[in-house]
């Protein structure tokens, strides 16, 4: 029976990168994975595969819209799927592998196989147990359905069906307008699908920014997505090839029915604990269904932990991330810490969509006073060059303290500009701060200056 410091159960971003970190910190430490790759849903069937396809399809796109306009002539690229499909698999393997020669690297052990925890200090992994003093738990989420909705991966599809699809779908209907559904509805639509969107909710991407919402949506109808809001699925009827959705639109309560070659299901994640043994633990969950824990992340059983997916919170890969980290700490003895209010969300469709901290709607309901600095792309000569003027940045800062309190990007880059506001943020600083930090030009981050000074006297270039 091998013994460790720590054995982390699950090797996603979270999983993986709380393993290196234990390493660093001089902890024999231990990683669990059943797949045969390590990465877990994000590098294998989620981030980093969707990635490659919205590049692949982006690049598409330019050659059909804009190359002409910039005087580079010839035939319109056509679309070879299959290869398509390769280059995806070529980016996973290179991932897959480069946090291989890391563990290998940070002499971490890799313990093949599922694990299940039979009682504190002990994990299982096939019929061998290990010792541990210390067990953390990074098993990630799942996609979540609904009822009347059975999935096969073929023709009714989660977001693992949908990156390996056998075909372009002539049309393609998405079930939910939130990231996953709007990022692979994107990639279908660049790629000639019909693409229709169902949505219960009146708004896209839920909990964003309303000014976002409405933008986001009208650029993704420009780029020819449909959208059918304020509807209720009830139902999928699919047959080898063939399905159509069922719903409901809540305003009156009539039935519809639409077509579709490939339906996309794309109704949010819920967390992975299956076969991990927490009942006979008795480890305490959350009512929806998340593993509780406390400020540093331990569960009430002592000696487990849980990170990522698994507990409260966005799951977003870089949470995890940062929450893998500050558990080592905490049990290498040091001081780990996480600051939620300064997370950054992204959507990777083009343009971008990006934001971190509070929404408008959330300082309106919490009656705080504030201010607005907008600026849009249009004013940004980089973006105009580019043919990326859609779009905008958006900056709330405290109307009498001027400390930025959240920020909302639609626009090109928008997932790299927003770090340096989260940097900001983490700082405490104040949207002049921002508005005095020579920027270069011509770059798209001048938009996020020209915003700062909105807060303030009047952006220069609008």
């Amino acid at each position: 029976m091998a013994s460790y410091d720590v054995i982390i159960i699950g090797s996603g971003p979270g999983g993986y990168v709380c393993a290196i970190r234990c390493a660093q910190l001089g902890l024999k430490t231990a990683c669990v994975e059943g797949r045969d790759t390590l990465g877990g849903t994000c590098l294998n069937v989620g981030c980093i595969p969707s990635k490659a396809l919205l590049h692949a399809s982006h690049m598409l796109h330019e050659a059909e819209h804009n190359f002409a306009a910039m005087g580079l002539k010839g035939k319109s690229p056509s679309v070879d799927w299959k290869q398509m499909l390769s280059y995806k698999e070529t980016t996973i393997e290179q991932n897959t592998k480069g946090i291989e020669f890391l563990f290998k690297k940070n002499k971490i052990d890799w313990l093949k196989g599922w694990g299940s925890v039979p009682e504190a200090g002990k994990v299982k992994v096939g019929d061998e147990a290990h010792e541990a003093k210390n067990i953390i738990i990074a098993s990630g989420s799942e996609p979540a359905s609904l009822p009347g909705v059975d999935v096969d991966e073929k023709v009714v599809v989660t977001s693992t069906g949908a990156l390996e699809l056998g075909r372009v779908p002539k049309k393609l209907v998405v079930i939910g307008a939130g990231v996953i559904g709007l990022e692979l509805g994107s990639v279908y639509a660049r790629l000639g699908s019909e693409v229709t969107v169902v949505e219960f909710l009146d708004v896209i991407t839920p909990g964003m920014d309303g000014e976002v919402q409405k933008t986001f949506q009208k650029l993704l109808k420009k780029q020819g997505l449909e959208f059918i809001m304020g509807a209720a699925v009830q139902k999928t009827e699919a047959t080898k090839t063939k399905a159509k959705v069922i719903y409901k639109l809540r305003k009156d309560d009539s039935e519809h029915v639409i077509d579709a070659d490939t339906v996309l299901v794309a109704t949010g994640r819920k967390p992975f604990t299956e076969g991990l043994g927490l009942d006979g633990l008795g480890i305490e969950m959350t009512k929806r269904g998340q593993i509780a824990v406390n400020k540093e992340w331990q569960t009430n059983v002592s000696g487990i932990y849980a990170i990522g997916d698994v507990i409260e919170g966005p799951m977003l890969a870089h949470k995890a991330e940062d929450e893998g980290m500050a558990v080592a700490e905490v049990i290498a003895g040091k001081h780990g810490h996480v600051n939620y209010g300064v997370i950054p969300g992204v959507i990777y469709t083009h343009p971008e969509v990006a934001n971190v901290g509070v929404t408008e709607e959330e300082l309106k309901e919490t009656g705080r006073d504030y201010k607005v600095g907008k600026f849009s792309f249009m004013g940004n000569g980089r973006a105009k060059a580019n043919f990326a003027g859609d779009g905008f940045v958006k900056i709330l800062a405290d109307k009498s303290t001027d400390r930025i309190l959240g920020a909302h990007i639609v626009g090109p880059a928008a997932g790299d500009l927003i770090h340096e506001i989260c940097v900001a943020m983490e700082f405490g600083a104040s949207a002049q701060d921002l508005a005095l930090t020579c920027h270069a030009h011509p770059t798209y981050s001048e938009a996020v200056r020209e915003a700062a000074l909105a807060c303030g006297d009047g952006p220069i270039h609008m």
